[in-house]
């Protein structure tokens, strides 16, 4: 599947001086701003080890990993509102897993894992194997990470070192994941980075290894988002504050409409905004004018059992 990943894996990945194997600034934006959520009063996601991981990045020294460290607080639109948006995908992500795997997903694929710690943090049933795909550095440096601070995963962890532009099927069942038996899938922060051909390919080839039974969430974002948007206080904010230009990264094709392929092959689709979430936990980013965050869609697809 040459080219089918590269712009995730130039962005995602993309190097940063004093990390090893090219963590990139994308990955570590999601570890602050889980760390910002970890320490919240009122927090939706708990992540101890994010911290660790900004931390371990000299790139990142000035980063603040606490709202209370923020000048204007939850006003900043890129630690404030941008962060809170991530604790809150954080947390409906996390569920969406553990829904999964309760109804009898037995093994999970995190697709572009970066910085994930969810084989460490959540409270995962016995028999789980969380498999974690993404380059090997980027795998290394979160090992080193987590292993100064003697972390010990609650489920069965397998790394999956293989670049997702190479032949990660292959690297995939070869590490011991099974087509066989139903899986729970996420690509977190993934698929809007990719080219639409790309994203078509990743998506018929999560179906084509998925058992019935198995679940998929991702994250979409709206064509439209990716022009109207573009002077957007958030995407200003995280360009001006950090140097992360991500309108630059997101790819400019057109978009697949991905949950309704899933649905046209037989999976349930269901999919929504961020803000839905937001209302029902009663924490998380409102709509506001001129917002980068209308276009984003979390969508979930179940594949149904034979």
């Amino acid at each position: 599947m040459v080219g089918t990943a590269r712009q995730h894996e130039d962005v995602e990945h993309e190097d940063v001086e004093g990390v090893d194997g090219g963590v990139g600034l994308t990955a570590l934006l999601v570890a602050a701003a889980r760390a910002i959520e970890t320490h919240r009063p009122d927090s939706l996601a708990q992540d101890v080890y994010a911290e660790g991981f900004v931390r371990a990045a000299p790139a990142c020294t000035d980063w603040p990993l606490r709202i209370e460290r923020v000048p204007d607080g939850d006003r900043n639109p890129l630690w404030g509102r941008f962060a809170r948006y991530f604790g809150l995908r954080t947390r409906v992500l996390d569920d969406f897993l553990l829904r999964a795997v309760s109804a009898g997903a037995h093994q999970v694929v995190l697709l572009g894992a970066g910085l994930d710690t969810r084989a460490f943090r959540l409270d995962w049933p016995s028999g789980r194997v969380v498999y974690e795909i993404d380059r090997a550095g980027v795998l290394e440096f979160k090992q080193h990470v987590l292993a100064e601070r003697a972390a010990e995963p609650k489920a069965e962890r397998v790394p999956v070192p293989v670049d997702l532009r190479a032949d990660w099927v292959t690297a995939l069942t070869d590490a011991g994941f099974d087509p066989g038996a139903p899986s729970a899938w996420l690509a977190e922060g993934l698929l809007f980075y990719l080219p639409g051909p790309a994203e078509t390919y990743l998506v018929d080839t999560v179906d084509r290894l998925s058992a019935g039974g198995s679940a998929l969430a991702f994250e979409a974002k709206l064509e439209k988002d990716l022009l109207v948007y573009r002077d957007s206080p958030l995407y200003t904010a995280t360009r001006e504050q950090i140097g992360i230009d991500l309108l630059h990264l997101f790819d400019k094709g057109p978009r697949p409409d991905s949950a309704g392929d899933l649905a046209a092959r037989g999976w349930s689709t269901s999919t929504h905004t961020p803000f839905d979430f937001t209302h029902r936990h009663g924490r998380g980013p409102l709509p506001e004018p001129n917002d980068a965050l209308e276009g984003n869609r979390w969508v979930f697809a179940h594949k149904p059992r034979s």
